[in-house]
């Protein structure tokens, strides 16, 4: 019963990760049920462990169907890489606790501002190109690539957002740039996790394949619906993470 549990939730979340990011909210809540007494940090580690296989099979399915801006990304996917490293060193000499509190009220914020602003990210018209371009994208890909190594709710919502933001990227197309910067920061999250033990090995194998799974349903609905139905599960995805965090944050 447990492996059905979490491997419907580990196919959930590819399936919400592949379209607007998220996963995370559903698969490692259910880890953390299943599994009370297990060490928080070898339960963030399988959940990367799964997670880095649907992100990366949603990056190659929108690479066929999506013409991704290589040149602008790579400077940022690298960005994020070593954000992500060094996010998760500071964690063991800050307390990231502190931040609990006031990431609600930021995603409320990210909210507001989307529906306030009827038309963000609804026409693919990027701002930059080039080095404007490049700078930009490193400067993202290490600011939430940091954020996702030291705490790391609603990494992919706080990607798509400022890739919608600040590059004039759809939500579509920010969808699709956001996959290659989290798989970054799932990258050197998981390799430091595996330094350090904290992978399941025997449970990561099964949660990648219904990941994978639920990517791939993911992927084929973002891309047959397009960027409406993409900002619409945005909206939803960033609603419930202010509940959860909002609700972690003041009522636990």
């Amino acid at each position: 019963m447990e492996w059905l549990v979490i491997s419907l939730a580990s196919a959930l979340a590819g399936f919400i990760d592949a379209i607007v990011g998220g996963g995370g909210l559903i698969l490692l809540p259910a880890l953390f049920a299943v599994f009370p007494s297990a060490p928080p940090a070898t339960l963030f580690g399988t959940n990367k462990s799964a997670a880095i296989w649907g992100t990366g099979v949603a990056t190659w399915q929108y690479s066929r169907r999506v013409a991704i801006r290589w040149s602008a990304l790579w400077p940022g996917a690298l960005a994020a890489l070593a954000g992500a490293f060094s996010g998760a060193w500071c964690v063991t000499l800050l307390d990231p606790n502190f931040l609990r509190k006031a990431l609600p009220l930021v995603l409320l914020g990210l909210l507001l501002y989307t529906l306030a602003k009827k038309e963000l990210g609804r026409a693919h018209a990027p701002r930059h190109s080039g080095l404007q371009e490049q700078w930009r994208t490193a400067l993202i890909g290490a600011l939430i690539g940091f954020y996702d190594g030291f705490f790391g709710p609603g990494t992919g919502s706080f990607f798509v957002f400022l890739l919608v933001r600040v590059l004039g990227y759809d939500f579509l197309n920010a969808s699709v740039s956001a996959k290659l910067l989290n798989l970054a920061t799932n990258l050197a999250a998981l390799v430091l996790f595996t330094w350090k033990g904290h992978v399941w090995w025997h449970l990561a194998f099964p949660l990648a394949a219904a990941n994978v799974l639920g990517s791939v349903l993911g992927s084929w609905l973002a891309l047959r619906h397009g960027t409406g139905f993409v900002r619409v599960i945005f909206i939803v995805v960033v609603g419930t993470l202010i509940v959860k965090t909002g609700t972690d944050a003041f009522l636990s």
